[in-house]
């Protein structure tokens, strides 16, 4: 692997390298497992829908509980596995961005065909964990495999595949509460709608590490698109996504606690938005990570509804 460097949040000295066998290494790095920031964006939104559905910590029995460890576990699985569709799709690109260049498939260090064997036993497990959930809940993690796939190939189409990875982090908002009540009412989908917003905003904010390289060999962003304007536009998203939160908590009859807890998640984005530096690669991975903070206080806002 190579050094670290400042703006990378490759993390060579993770305890997981010390623990695990020295062939297991390219795997992990593989899964991400040592940059668990992805498994926590794809898992919060899930946490806040089954915790919505039933009611607030006051009325979650082990059910739930076995539904949030349930979860966690599926994150791991499927934030692995689209890493993997993600480096096969990008390992020549990998090759040409210094943030990515030690990625196993761009460095050289697991083969294309052994990625794709690792693929397949990861999607199995998750298959394995899916069939467990309602009818609805399995439709919608099958659906999910949609975007998940075409996520890589957006970035060579469109200016906008923040928007693709929008529609693929948040559907844990629509499996959560399916999990637990076996249809999809108004409540989640708005969910959906602001997890959709919130990840357009913070993934602009990750794009910006990369803006120079993605413009050298032609890959598309919302960073690039939008350039110095950048702030203005996640403003917005960060604002429709506060808004929409707060109508789910409208229609949920939350109480006082949800809505202390809102506006500080509120206060949350609006301090990521005036501390970033735009032009620095090492505050825009800081504060795309910081966004973990904020999916765990809505979380507890959900837990108190």
């Amino acid at each position: 692997m190579t050094p670290h460097t400042p703006h990378t949040d490759i993390q060579q000295t993770h305890f997981l390298y010390r623990v695990m066998p020295h062939s297991f290494a390219p795997y992990l790095s593989l899964m991400r497992l040592d940059r668990p920031i992805g498994i926590w964006l794809l898992l919060l939104p899930a946490w806040w829908s089954i915790a919505m559905a039933a009611g607030g910590v006051t009325f979650m029995n082990p059910a739930h509980i076995y539904l949030f460890m349930l979860f966690g576990l599926g994150a791991v699985i499927m934030r692995g596995a689209g890493c993997v569709i993600n480096d096969l799709w990008d390992r020549d690109f990998d090759k040409a961005v210094e943030r990515t260049q030690s990625r196993p498939l761009a460095s050289g260090a697991i083969s294309p065909r052994h990625a794709i064997f690792f693929l397949a036993g990861l999607l199995c497990a998750g298959l394995g964990i899916l069939l467990t959930l309602s009818p609805m809940a399995i439709t919608l993690g099958v659906l999910s495999l949609i975007p998940v796939v075409l996520y890589p190939l957006a970035k060579r189409v469109t200016w906008y595949p923040q928007a693709i990875l929008g529609l693929t982090f948040n559907f844990g908002a629509l499996m959560g509460a399916a999990s637990v009540t076996n249809t999809i009412s108004l409540a989640p989908a708005l969910l959906y709608m602001a997890g959709f917003f919130w990840t357009m905003g913070y993934d602009t904010i990750y794009a910006h590490q990369d803006i120079a390289d993605d413009g050298t060999i032609g890959v598309k962003s919302t960073a690039r698109k939008f350039g110095d304007k950048s702030p203005v536009y996640i403003s917005v998203f960060y604002a429709l996504t506060s808004l929409l939160i707060f109508l789910v908590g409208q229609m949920m009859g939350a109480g006082i606690g949800f809505f202390a807890l809102w506006a500080i998640a509120c206060l949350h984005l609006l301090w990521q938005i005036r501390t970033w530096s735009i032009n620095d690669p090492t505050s825009s991975l800081r504060i795309f990570r910081s966004n973990r903070d904020f999916g765990f206080i809505l979380l507890a806002a959900f837990l108190l509804a």
